[in-house]
């Protein structure tokens, strides 16, 4: 048992990579006349939209979202959330319409065919270098301008240890939603370590539970007020991880209590 258990794990994240590539290569000319232009992402970003659903319904995830706030359109938005697998790309495109531009890591452009797209429609970061900190920066103020969104991962990574719940929030995200005094929309995945981590022989599909937490405001808020204002995010999405960790519990309980009586 424990061997087809591995042979399906194995074919499993195999199928993930082979499914990435399958929707790139099929709307590959719409996706280059796309990212021509910066004034084509609107368009690569739509098509993005069905790349990701594509991918999660294709590895047998189906996702619920709790929308406490919406989103306007046309409106720019800081886009924060906790980050413990690659799905968080996909589902993150598949659960915010509004047009909004990842700010990750460079590594990723080392993934065949996605790294290409990755490069040219993301802003990278070298998280080693501070002068290519600044250059986010610059980018991310640019996008904004043009009235697109920014989404970060604010951990700054995947923590290596799967036991940390949440781990300590870089200051990227919100100095930037500070000086462009835009609202900072926080999002719980409660299930994506679960589903899909980067353990490779681990996972399973199933639900993705989402909560898009009411916004917070930054208007008259300074460079002072950013540890105060960062702090304030975490808390909300550590909370709501806890929330999520109680409904599970809940629902344990439930199902054990029959098989007693």
């Amino acid at each position: 048992m424990k061997i087809l258990k591995i042979a399906f794990w194995v074919l499993w994240r195999v199928w993930f990579y082979v499914l990435m590539a399958i929707p790139i290569l099929i709307m590959l000319p719409f996706l280059l006349i796309s990212i021509a232009s910066e004034r084509g992402y609107p368009y690569f970003f739509k098509m993005a939209r069905i790349w990701a659903k594509f991918i999660l319904f294709g590895m047998g995830f189906y996702y619920t979202v709790k929308r406490e706030q919406k989103l306007i359109k046309n409106k720019s938005y800081m886009i924060v959330a906790n980050h413990t697998s690659m799905t968080d790309i996909m589902l993150m495109l598949a659960v915010v319409r509004n047009p909004f531009v990842f700010v990750g890591k460079k590594e990723l452009v080392k993934i065949p065919l996605f790294g290409f797209f990755y490069k040219r429609t993301c802003i990278l970061v070298d998280r080693n270098s501070s002068k290519s900190k600044n250059e986010v920066f610059k980018r991310a103020q640019s996008r904004l301008n043009q009235g697109l969104s920014i989404c970060i991962f604010p951990e700054g990574g995947v923590p290596d240890d799967e036991s940390v719940l949440l781990d300590e929030f870089k200051d990227g995200a919100f100095r930037l939603a500070i000086e462009h005094q835009i609202p900072i929309v926080p999002i719980v995945f409660a299930d994506n370590k679960e589903r899909f981590s980067y353990t490779f022989l681990s996972g399973s599909p199933g639900k993705m539970r989402v909560r898009i937490l009411p916004f917070v405001e930054t208007a008259h808020l300074t460079n002072d007020n950013r540890k105060e204002l960062k702090d304030q995010v975490r808390q909300k999405i550590y909370n709501g991880l806890l929330a999520f960790g109680k409904e599970d519990l809940k629902e344990e309980s439930l199902i054990i209590k029959p098989g007693k009586i």
